[in-house]
């Protein structure tokens, strides 16, 4: 199976990212959509509105609880910071009650915390939740986040035409990179083409995009991040040669810790999007988060999946009654013989765990040398195995076992 996945792999090289020189592996912070929506609600709800206050608190908690020393950097702010209007210069401006020290100052504390600064916009006449959006300012808008040493943009699709965005989006991304600031470019662009019935041009959503989605806004439910794997499951042939270092597919948020997935379940997630070559960007509330899941996404074995160097995003390889298996290439290699993470995913419901047994030449991997295999979840270490030799993984309902095979040097 892997054998022939080997070549996709060669080719998948030949792509050709946005050249801003960004996000090499996938990114990975803090963003507030999917726990704290468009509350602006700050009167009644002060401690979770989408306000200058959230975003420091987050960026105190990401800096000094683990999460920057495990690789998370951005924190992003997504709809409904702004104003109802534009300035009467045609400026994008900040709600004066929820952010009354401008996006500059919070930009600046955020970057004292050794972190990142991410902001979303709209390539539309408005957000989504109605505020104003880029259509017609472009330029300026650009120009702006600049001034306000923005690291990141994420641009949606609301209240435009998806067959504009061919144009727009690229055009958006060409003065982002005109102002000369760094700026991670989070595209909306294929999304909405695929709802309207357009085939995305993803030749040229690569050359403009630093990421990009493809499917449904993740909800809080076991449900939707069941959709999202098959999804990425059933498309992979279309989707896994855009990925690379600087261009990534962006399945959605993490939702780990928040209320609608079990622990298994969380642990599923943070596996497969590794197994994806995923950003990983967690909307939860960290001041209220179990350990148990600040330890799922702290894992800093599975971040070093997420984050290979060789960028291959992985595919599903089996699927056979509810037992699914997902596969990685990864570093290091040796004699074009890859490493690979491997995801056991059982999505059976009976209530009972399952057994997997499967040799690793039936996976595909195939060095003479062996493989040096690690539960990455449980942290035990199987020794170096041979291609012949069968495995045998005991998968929980809706769980995960995530393996490292890393390939051994000529003996």
């Amino acid at each position: 199976m892997l054998i022939a996945y080997a070549v996709v792999v060669i080719l998948a090289g030949s792509s050709y990212g946005l050249n801003n020189g960004l996000v090499r592996t996938p990114p990975m912070g803090w963003l507030a959509w999917e726990r704290f929506r468009c509350n602006t609600d700050c009167k009644n709800d002060p401690d979770n509105c989408i306000s200058d206050r959230l975003f420091r608190v987050m960026a105190d908690i990401v800096a000094t609880e683990g999460y920057a020393d495990a690789g998370y950097e951005f924190i992003n702010i997504d709809d409904c910071w702004l104003d109802k209007e534009r300035s009467y210069t045609g400026h994008l401006q900040p709600d004066p009650l929820r952010f009354p020290n401008g996006i500059k100052d919070l930009a600046n504390y955020i970057h004292s915390k050794g972190l990142k600064f991410g902001i979303y916009e709209d390539y539309g006449n408005y957000t989504c939740a109605g505020y104003p959006g880029v259509l017609g300012s472009l330029e300026l808008d650009a120009l702006t986040f600049a001034s306000w040493e923005v690291d990141y943009v994420k641009l949606d699709g609301c209240y435009s035409h998806p067959r504009d965005m061919d144009i727009g989006y690229p055009e958006f991304g060409y003065h982002l990179n005109r102002t000369g600031r760094p700026i991670v470019y989070s595209c909306s662009w294929p999304v909405y083409q695929i709802y309207a019935g357009i085939q995305p041009n993803y030749s040229s959503i690569i050359n403009s995009c630093n990421l990009w989605r493809n499917y449904d806004d993740i909800q809080d439910s076991w449900t939707s991040l069941e959709s999202i794997i098959d999804y990425y499951g059933n498309n992979q042939d279309a989707l896994v040669h855009n990925a690379g270092p600087g261009h990534w597919n962006d399945p959605d948020m993490l939702i780990i810790g928040n209320f609608g997935l079990s622990y298994e379940q969380s642990k599923t997630q943070m596996a497969i999007w590794a197994i994806l070559a995923a950003p990983l960007l967690m909307s939860v509330d960290l001041r209220s988060i179990k350990p148990e899941y600040k330890a799922i996404l702290q894992n800093k074995k599975i971040i070093a999946v997420d984050q290979d160097p060789l960028g291959i995003q992985g595919r599903r390889i089996y699927k056979h009654k509810g037992i699914e298996i997902w596969a990685r290439p990864i570093s290091p290699l040796y004699q074009n013989y890859f490493s690979y993470a491997i995801a056991f995913l059982n999505r059976r419901t009976d209530g009972t765990p399952s057994d997997v047994a499967v040799t690793l030449l039936e996976m595909g991997l195939i060095s003479p040398d062996g493989y040096r295999i690690e539960d990455l979840y449980e942290d035990v270490d199987y020794g170096v195995l041979l291609p012949q030799t069968k495995i045998k993984v005991k998968v929980n309902p809706s769980g995960v076992v995530i393996l490292r095979a890393t390939v051994q040097p000529p003996s």
